[in-house]
């Protein structure tokens, strides 16, 4: 499952509202904010406005920090509300409410922003200048000056995000059954005839042509307001939020990304190997990219889908840990305290009483809600709950130790002002989430009674790793790429006539994925994924995928363990839970680095502990590699 990224609350403020300030979960779409009025809530800025920059003091940066954190806990905890709201009690009204805090919401931050500006240049204190450079960072999509503009921006970003909500497959001539992206998505994830997955993948594919000039729109407008804030495009704009200088963290990523190319390189081998038995040499050749609609994805960003046509040794035993749930007669709310006895084994606190009272564990049966799992904290003071529609099965009981890690960031950082109450960069939420996850080994399944025996051979370990891998490293270089397209478009390099060409040109490089059929620039298969027509940041999940291992090595060494990184667990230790809970605590109040140095030791984030968890894995591929055509 591709899980919702988490955004900074001032970033969920941005023209699409994307998700909600406090919460963290499964992708989903979501309805476009419109664009602000004068109306509600005025931010601070006004006395900048009419002052020039030698008059401003520290003092004043210091105090108006303060009126912005005082005023944007109020108006989140408004936002939230209404989001929760809107979640778990799907009607008219509850959208249209929250679209008009979101409006209040995104003026305010509009103006504070700008506000920001009066104090460039000052010797600030630590704190005020982080909450400050914070403050104008955490926009996705900020808005120009010019009144007409942004609401022509407010108005291309809404029918982008429309196009693909709306977005339908109708057969080749229209006239057929139509179906969504859900049920095309179930054609390539289940289908293995070559010629319903290429109806399925073109299918969806065509959705997205509407979009590109209103992209193209987009581009330029936001770049606008960019400028506005005193960056160049939005790409530096997205890349200044890392502590770092916006090209030394392209180099950044390009460096992580050559940490795992030589494991992903081994498994795209492999995979192709095993494809072409399935599907013939002719459409799946030996040395060339794999053909995009084959690899159970309808972006081919993660295969486990295909999991069976690969699978090294069938036959092996499984591990059905569902069919222990229900004999034993896990309920949602059992699920769910397992899953908290996990956090409080490594002597983290309880979950509050309110937890439990709030939270949606089950699928109401009066009425239409978002059952995508998500974490909250509604009023940022420590109002947790998850929203779900648990079912007794071994996924959801992984997604529930995974939104519960978002619940306990927030649990430790509330005390914080409010622009402190964040990850530490947008990759550190979903990487504790997805870390504590790693844990649940089978040897942990068998410690609270979920398996009765953990049969130990290489067969099922390499069937195990090979699962995984599927997933988390197969999506890296899509992570990757991602914004590299992005900010290319932004920044000019790559101009609009050749969207298209573009992107596939950066699929085939990092993915060695090419397009089923030919492409033309009356294409747009950017669009065809969420994150693009909707503006979301993507460079956080190849992050997060980085990131998750080595907090996981860090806390099994805090743990005391010395066996294989792939059988650590580190429920029940109290020293791995220290270890955790010191970078909890700090939330966004430091640079990254020194929170991964809290938790790790280390100041640079570092893939050597991905490669030693799937070491095992990478030998066996090496050895069925050998005599093949890699590459591509």
């Amino acid at each position: 499952m591709t899980r919702k990224p988490f955004l900074h609350p001032l970033l969920r403020t941005a023209l699409v509202a994307v998700a909600l300030p406090a919460f963290l979960g499964c992708a989903q779409d979501s309805q476009a904010t419109r664009e602000t009025s004068a109306a509600g809530e005025s931010a601070p800025q006004a006395s900048a406005q009419a002052s020039t920059p030698a008059q401003a003091t520290p003092d004043e940066a210091k105090q108006f920090a303060e009126k912005v954190n005082a005023d944007l806990k109020r108006l989140w905890t408004k936002q939230a509300t209404a989001e929760w709201i809107k979640n778990t009690y799907i009607t008219d009204d509850t959208e249209r409410n929250a679209a008009y805090v979101n409006e209040e919401v995104l003026g305010y931050v509009n103006g504070a922003i700008k506000g920001a500006r009066r104090f460039d240049g000052l010797q600030l204190d630590a704190d005020t200048a982080r909450m400050l450079h914070l403050l104008k960072v955490s926009q996705s999509l900020p808005a120009p000056s010019d009144a007409q503009k942004r609401a022509e921006l407010a108005a291309t970003a809404a029918k982008l995000e429309g196009l693909y909500g709306k977005g339908k497959y109708c057969g080749k001539d229209g006239k057929g059954k139509c179906r969504d992206l859900g049920e095309l998505s179930d054609v390539i994830a289940d289908s293995r005839n070559y010629d319903e997955l290429l109806d399925a993948w073109q299918g969806w594919h065509q959705v997205s042509r509407p979009m590109r000039p209103l992209y193209q729109r987009l581009v330029s407008i936001s770049n606008e307001g960019a400028k506005d804030i005193g960056v160049d495009d939005l790409g530096t704009l997205w890349r200044s939020a890392y502590d770092m200088p916006p090209a030394e963290f392209e180099k950044e990523a390009q460096r992580l990304w050559g940490q795992v190319k030589p494991l992903y390189d081994e498994l795209h081998c492999y995979v192709r190997g095993r494809l072409a038995k399935q599907y013939g040499e002719a459409k799946v050749p030996a040395g060339k990219p794999i053909p995009a609609h084959l690899l159970g994805n309808m972006w081919a960003q993660e295969w486990n889908n295909i999991y069976p046509l690969v699978e090294p040794f069938p036959g092996q035993a499984s591990l059905d840990v569902n069919a222990e749930l229900k004999k034993q007669g896990y309920d949602p709310m059992r699920m769910v305290k397992l899953g908290e006895k996990f956090f409080t084994s490594l002597g983290l606190k309880e979950l509050p009483q309110t937890f439990f009272e709030r939270s949606q564990f089950t699928k109401p049966k009066d009425r239409e809600v978002v059952c995508h799992a998500s974490a909250w904290d509604v009023t940022y003071e420590n109002d947790l709950r998850i929203k779900m529609c648990i079912k007794p099965t071994e996924e959801d009981l992984i997604t529930i130790h995974h939104e519960l890690g978002h619940n306990y960031y927030y649990t430790y950082y509330y005390n914080l002002p409010v622009l402190y109450q964040a990850g530490a960069n947008d990759g550190f939420h979903e990487a504790i989430g997805d870390a504590l996850t790693l844990s649940i080994t089978p040897a942990y399944l068998q410690q609270v009674g979920l398996l009765k025996s953990v049969p130990k051979n290489d067969k099922n370990l390499i069937n195990l790793q090979l699962k995984d891998a599927l997933e988390k490293v197969a999506f890296l270089p899509f992570g990757l790429l991602v914004d590299q397209w992005r900010w290319e478009v932004f920044s000019g390099r790559v101009q609009p006539a050749d969207y298209n060409k573009s992107w596939w040109t950066l699929r085939e490089k990092y993915q060695g994925v090419a397009a089923p059929v030919a492409r033309t620039e009356e294409d747009f298969d950017p669009g065809a994924k969420y994150h693009v027509p909707a503006n979301v940041p993507y460079t956080r999940y190849f992050l997060a995928r980085i990131l998750q291992f080595q907090f996981h090595k860090s806390m099994c060494e805090a743990a005391g363990y010395k066996g294989p990184l792939h059988e650590c667990s580190i429920y029940g230790n109290k020293e791995a839970g220290k270890r955790l809970q010191a970078m909890l605590e700090m939330g966004a109040s430091k640079p990254w680095p020194d929170a991964l140095q809290a938790m790790t030791g280390t100041r640079q984030m570092d893939a050597t502990p991905l490669l030693d968890y799937f070491s095992p894995l990478r030998t066996w591929l090496q050895a069925q590699n050998k005599g093949q055509k890699c590459g591509w």
